[in-house]
């Protein structure tokens, strides 16, 4: 049975990347294809590399729209997709790539959004370790409401998880740095991400822990299995990359644990995934090895003089990181391969 899909945000980046990989996917059909100030256009003015999308028209995004199809992917702002989620109850399968849903707790969302808070979904990461030796995975099968990840929240909770589920790792002494593309905040026109200015440059961003995805981070730890507070010092850097997220994370190493204790626990984790995978011991990873690819490629090293452990950890932020992740948590929710229409393979050079 073929399914009929509607992706709203189709003119942006994330909602691009959406239709880039079902377009290649056998089971679905993209039917519609909505907007909002871009409504009416052509779709391949807005992405002139979806060739074989030129037929689609961009449409209103309203609830009636959106109503009817067997999946709907909603990529619009943070706080935008709540108004069409409580209407589109006849849809069976609703995923949505910003943050409305992804919040257990009101507190957290008052904390770092603000406005409405909407009920937590099912979070769209399968590979991500939880208590009791399980996967996410497992809470997708037959899911119904799911909320992709942020993706910088997800690439440091995979990061971190497997130590944390394995009790190598303390979660209250985190610090995380990260280099992102600028893909990552959007298609709309913003002075301080034009060619000009990050160009040549490397820009911090949302420094002191004001960033987003922070309470996500610290939910998906929790979900690890985390004792106490989790505390993170995260740090995003725009570089001059259109796409891609490099993230270095440490966390200290529980007393008595030994390097290949640390080792063997990420190992357990991610030993048998194919779109989380743990490099050799002294190989670390780079952003170019993973742009367009469904891939978090890790490298794991123990700083046994500063008694931490150092993940680097690099991922397509629009693939992986969003559209890649809620695709993948499609195919799980409706018990198809769950790698259908994702590939490991980059593109490079």
């Amino acid at each position: 049975m073929t399914l009929s899909v509607a992706v709203s945000g189709a003119s942006g980046y994330a909602g691009g990347e959406l239709l880039r990989l079902l377009a290649d996917h056998p089971d679905v059909e993209i039917r519609t294809v909505t907007a909002h100030s871009n409504a009416g256009q052509p779709l391949i003015e807005h992405q002139p590399h979806l060739r074989s999308l030129a037929h689609l028209t961009l449409q209103d995004t309203t609830p009636e729209i959106l109503s009817g199809h067997d999946v709907v992917f909603l990529a619009l702002p943070h706080g935008q997709s709540g108004q069409y989620t409580d209407a589109l109850t006849d849809v069976s399968l609703v995923i949505d790539c910003g943050a409305d849903h992804r919040l257990t707790g009101k507190d957290d969302w008052d904390a770092f959004y603000g406005g409405d808070f909407h009920e937590p979904w099912t979070y769209g990461v399968p590979e991500l370790p939880i208590g009791g030796g399980a996967k996410q995975r497992e809470r997708l099968v037959g899911a119904t409401r799911i909320a992709a990840p942020g993706c910088n929240a997800s690439t440091v909770a995979l990061s971190l998880a497997p130590g944390v589920a394995a009790g190598v790792i303390a979660a209250d002494d985190i610090v995380s740095v990260l280099a992102v593309g600028p893909s990552g905040a959007g298609k709309s026109l913003k002075t301080n991400l034009l060619a000009s200015e990050i160009l040549g440059s490397a820009n911090p961003y949302a420094v002191g822990g004001t960033h987003r995805h922070i309470p996500e981070i610290a939910q998906s730890l929790r979900a690890a299995g985390a004792i106490g507070d989790v505390r993170i010092s995260f740090t995003p850097v725009i570089v001059p990359m259109a796409r891609g997220i490099l993230a270095t994370s440490t966390a200290p190493i529980a007393e008595g644990v030994s390097a290949a204790q640390v080792r063997q626990a990420w190992e357990a984790a991610y030993g048998d995934e194919t779109f989380v995978q743990l490099l050799p011991e002294g190989r670390m990873p780079r952003t170019a090895d993973v742009i367009g690819a469904n891939t978090a490629l890790m490298g794991l090293a123990v700083d046994e003089a500063a008694g931490r452990v150092v993940v680097v950890t690099a991922v397509d932020n629009l693939t992986k990181g969003t559209a890649g992740a809620a695709i993948q948590s499609m195919n799980i929710a409706l018990g198809l391969p769950e790698g259908r229409a994702l590939s490991v393979n980059g593109v490079a050079p």
